[in-house]
């Protein structure tokens, strides 16, 4: 029995750590695409679609959809550096 709780235990800092992890990358992707796009030589609609993937980014990043915010801050990076 305590042998589990132990497990219980690690599994919860485990997933409170790796929470925070991609909370703190978050604000930074952000600046990135921030710094990237004002230097950025896009179309008006690729400019718009990064726009709108920082701001839904942005969005679950403050919902706490730490892990979606990143996937999400990730695929406008990728549009700023094709």
């Amino acid at each position: 029995m305590k042998k589990i709780s132990v497990s219980v235990a690690l599994l919860a800092v485990t997933m409170a750590w790796s929470m925070t992890a991609f909370a703190g990358q978050c604000p930074s992707l952000m600046k990135q695409i921030d710094e990237k796009l004002s230097m950025a030589s896009l179309s008006e609609m690729d400019a718009k679609k990064v726009r709108s993937l920082r701001k839904d980014g942005a969005y679950h990043h403050r919902k706490g959809e730490h892990g979606k915010s990143v996937r999400i801050l990730n695929k406008a990076l990728a549009k700023l550096e094709m």
